[in-house]
C-alpha cells in the first residue's frame, strides 16, 4: 500500500496541472491595495507584493519595486526624500531603504531569527518597519530573539550602517516617537495579522506612553477594546480601535492635554487597516481601497488608484500542481487516488490510465474533496456560486457536477460521507453541524455550539446516527449522539472531563473516544508545582445495554471432568408369544432434536444492504463508559477498521 501511494503521488506530479486565468482587473480602479504611506502629494503602497506610488489625489500608479519577494510597510523619512520598507530580497525579511521617487534599494539590517522561517510565520512577517525616529534612524520591530509570536522588540537601524540600537522597552509593536524623541507611544502586543474580531480578552492592546527620561509608562486608552497603531502628531495621538457599537476598526484621536478621545471615521462594513502618519494627512486601507484623512480638517477622501501593468504573474499558464496538494485519499477499491490541489480536484490511476481533472475551474476554489463509499461520487466544497457550497461530481468525469447545498453564508469545514453514500455531514464557521441528503437536497442542522466550532464528528455504520464532540460554553467538551430518525440528541460522555475524537466500531456496538481524565501529576524541576501531562486515554461506551465489553475481566479456572457413569444392564426382552396371530409391530426411530449450546450467540441484525443496525439505549449510557487498557498519553485521530482500532 505504501508503494501504491508513492506511485499515486508521482503520477500526480507528472499529470496534475491546472490553468491559471488571465488577470481581468479593470484599469479604471484597482483594489487590494495595502500598507499605504503618505508625504505631501505622494502615496506609496503595496500591491501584488511590490511597491507602487501614486499622487495623493489619485491616478495611475507607478511601480517602484519588481523583486519576486514581498515589499511592504513603506514609510517616508521625515523630509520625505527616502523610503524605508520591509523586503524579502535576499531570502530573509529585512529592512531596506531607497529614494522615495524610485531607485536601488539598500539593505540596512542583517538579522537572525533563531532558525525560524519568518517569511511564512502565521503571525505575519518579521522585521517590520514602524517608521523613523529622525532622518538617519529607522524604527522597526523584530522577533530575532523572541519565540512568542505576540511579542517582539523594537530596534533602531542607521541608514549608514552599524550595530542596531534596542529601544529600552521590554517589548513593543507599532509605535511613534514624540517630536523631540524623548517620549514614545506604542502597543505592547503584536497581533495585527490575526483575524480576531471584537476581541476583548487579555491580548486586546492599549496605547501606552513611555517617557525615556522619567522612565515611566502610562496607559493612555485603557479600554477593553483593541486600540492599535498609535501615531503622534502635535498634541494629538491618533490610533485605530474597534470600540464602537459596530465592532469595526475606525480612526480615533486622543488630545494629550485634555485626555479627550474623538472618533474620526465611522465605517461599518470594513475595518480601517494599517493607518500611517504623513506630514499633513493619515492614509489607511478600508475594503481594499486607500483613503486619506486631512489632519487640518479631519475630512476623509478616497484615493482612486489604477494599476496599468502587464500583470505577468497573473497571465494564463499551465502550472505544475504536484507541490500544492491539499488533501488526498484512495478510492474504495484502491484503483485510483483522489487529490485536491491548487483549487481543483484530480483522480490519478494506480497504474494505467490518465490523470483526470474533474473540475477544471480557473478562478474557482474547490477543496476538501472526498470519495463516496460506493465509489460513484466525489464531493467537494466550491465557491463557484460566490459562497461556500457542497457539490458532487461523477468520479469518472462523465457528467456535470451537482450543487447539493444552497444559501450558504459562511465557511464550511470537512464534509464526510455517510456509509450508505446518501448523505454528507459537515460543520461551519457559525459553530453548527449539518447533514444533507444528496438526492432530496434536504438539509438538517444536527447541532449548534455556543463556545467554539464543532470539529470532531463521525457516522454510525448504519448511517442513522451521528457522533460529535461539542465545545461547551461552561465546562469541558462533551460527546453527543444524534439520531437522524428521531431528531433526538443523547449525551454520550460526562460533563466532568474533556472528550474528543468519537468513532463508531464497525459493528455499531461501541463508540470510542479520547478523554483527558487521567490525573497523575509530577513536580516541576524549577518550581514546586503540580504539572499534569499525558492525561488522555481511549474510552468506549456500549451503545446497547446488553452489549458485553470486549475487555471484560477473564479468569482461568480449573475444569473438573465428570466421573463416567456406569449404565444399568438392560432387561432381557421376553420371549415372543408364538401363538399370537398378529405380527409384532416394529417401532420406528423418532427424529433427533437439534441441540444448541447454551452460549450460542443469536444472529446479528443486519439491514438489507448488509450494514449492522445500531441500537442506542440512552438510559444509563454514560454509566457504561469503560477504558481501553492502554497507558495515559496523547491520543488523537481514532479510526476503527474491522476488529482493530487505529
Amino acid at each position: 500500500m505504501k508503494r501504491l501511494f508513492i506511485l499515486f503521488a508521482c503520477l500526480a506530479a507528472l499529470g496534475g496541472a491546472t490553468i491559471v486565468p488571465v488577470h481581468t482587473q479593470s484599469p479604471a480602479e484597482t483594489r487590494l491595495l495595502r500598507f499605504p504611506a503618505i508625504y505631501g502629494n505622494q502615496v506609496v503602497f503595496t500591491y501584488a507584493g511590490d511597491l507602487f506610488t501614486v499622487p495623493a489625489t489619485g491616478g495611475v500608479a507607478r511601480r517602484l519595486t519588481s523583486d519576486v519577494g514581498f515589499e511592504m510597510f513603506a514609510r517616508f523619512s521625515p523630509d520625505g526624500k527616502q523610503l524605508a520598507f520591509t523586503g524579502q530580497y535576499d531570502g530573509n525579511t529585512e529592512v531596506y531603504v531607497m529614494p522615495a521617487l524610485g531607485g536601488v534599494p539598500k539593505r540596512v539590517t542583517w538579522t537572525a531569527t533563531l532558525g525560524r522561517d519568518d517569511v511564512s510565520d502565521r503571525m505575519g512577517p518579521n522585521n517590520i518597519v514602524m517608521g523613523w525616529k529622525n532622518a538617519s534612524q529607522i524604527l522597526f520591530r523584530s522577533r530575532r530573539t523572541e519565540w512568542n509570536d505576540f511579542r517582539g522588540q523594537l530596534y533602531l537601524a542607521s541608514v549608514t550602517g552599524g550595530p542596531l540600537e534596542e529601544v529600552p522597552l521590554p517589548r513593543g509593536g507599532f509605535g511613534t516617537f514624540s517630536p523631540d524623541g524623548q517620549q514614545f507611544v506604542y502597543n505592547r502586543v503584536f497581533r495585527e495579522f490575526r483575524t480576531w474580531k471584537r476581541y476583548r480578552g487579555g491580548q486586546a492592546d492599549d496605547v501606552w506612553l513611555h517617557d525615556f527620561r522619567a522612565k515611566t509608562t502610562t496607559n493612555l486608552t485603557n479600554n477593553p477594546a483593541q486600540d492599535i497603531i498609535p501615531m503622534w502628531k502635535g498634541n494629538r495621538v491618533y490610533f485605530a480601535s474597534d470600540r464602537d457599537d459596530h465592532g469595526r476598526m475606525n480612526l480615533y484621536s486622543l488630545d494629550l492635554g485634555t485626555k479627550q478621545t474623538k472618533q474620526l471615521t465611522s465605517y461599518t462594513e470594513f475595518d480601517v487597516k494599517f493607518p500611517s502618519m504623513g506630514d499633513a494627512a493619515i492614509v489607511f486601507e478600508n475594503g481594499g481601497w486607500i483613503y486619506k484623512l486631512d489632519l487640518a480638517t479631519d475630512k476623509v477622501e478616497k484615493v482612486p488608484v489604477a494599476i496599468a501593468e502587464d500583470f505577468d504573474r497573473g497571465r494564463e499558464s499551465i502550472v505544475d500542481v504536484s507541490r500544492a496538494i491539499t488533501n488526498y485519499e484512495i478510492a474504495p477499491d484502491g484503483s485510483r487516488a483522489l487529490f485536491g490541489a491548487r483549487g481543483d480536484v484530480f483522480t490519478v490511476p494506480a497504474k494505467y490510465g490518465p490523470t483526470r481533472n474533474l473540475t477544471r475551474t480557473p478562478g474557482v476554489h474547490e477543496r476538501d474533496s472526498k470519495w463516496s463509499p460506493d465509489g460513484k461520487w466525489i464531493s467537494y466544497i466550491s465557491d463557484a456560486s460566490g459562497e461556500d457550497e457542497i457539490w458532487i461530481a461523477p468520479q469518472d468525469g462523465r457528467g456535470a457536477p451537482v450543487q447539493v447545498t444552497t444559501g450558504s453564508s459562511n465557511y464550511k469545514y470537512r464534509p464526510i460521507w455517510s456509509p450508505d453514500s446518501r448523505k454528507l455531514l459537515w460543520s461551519d464557521r457559525n459553530q453548527r453541524l449539518h447533514c444533507v441528503d444528496i438526492d432530496t437536497k434536504v438539509q438538517t442542522t444536527v447541532a449548534e455550539a455556543t463556545a467554539f466550532e464543532i470539529t470532531d464528528y463521525a457516522w454510525s455504520p448504519d448511517s442513522k446516527w451521528v457522533a460529535f464532540a461539542k465545545p461547551e460554553a461552561q465546562g469541558p467538551q462533551r460527546i453527543y449522539l444524534y439520531s437522524l430518525e428521531t431528531r433526538q440528541t443523547v449525551a454520550a460522555s460526562d460533563a466532568w472531563f474533556n472528550s474528543s475524537d468519537p468513532v463508531f466500531s464497525p459493528d455499531g456496538k461501541l463508540l470510542f473516544f479520547v478523554s483527558a481524565r487521567s490525573f497523575n501529576p509530577t513536580y516541576g524541576q524549577t518550581e514546586f508545582q503540580h504539572v499534569y501531562t499525558d492525561m488522555s486515554r481511549i474510552y468506549f461506551v456500549a451503545l446497547a445495554k446488553d452489549t458485553k465489553s470486549p475487555f471484560a475481566p477473564k479468569s482461568d479456572e480449573v475444569k473438573i471432568k465428570d466421573e463416567p457413569k456406569v449404565a444399568a444392564p438392560e432387561p432381557k426382552p421376553a420371549a415372543p408369544d408364538l401363538k399370537a396371530t398378529a405380527p409384532p409391530q416394529i417401532p420406528t426411530a423418532a427424529p433427533k432434536a437439534e441441540v444448541k449450546p447454551a452460549d450460542a450467540k443469536p444472529a446479528e441484525p443486519k439491514k438489507a444492504d448488509g450494514a449492522p443496525v445500531v441500537t442506542v439505549d440512552a438510559e444509563g449510557l454514560i454509566e457504561r463508559i469503560a477504558v481501553i487498557p492502554t497507558p495515559p498519553a496523547n491520543y488523537a485521530s481514532l479510526t476503527a477498521v474491522g476488529a482493530r482500532l487505529y
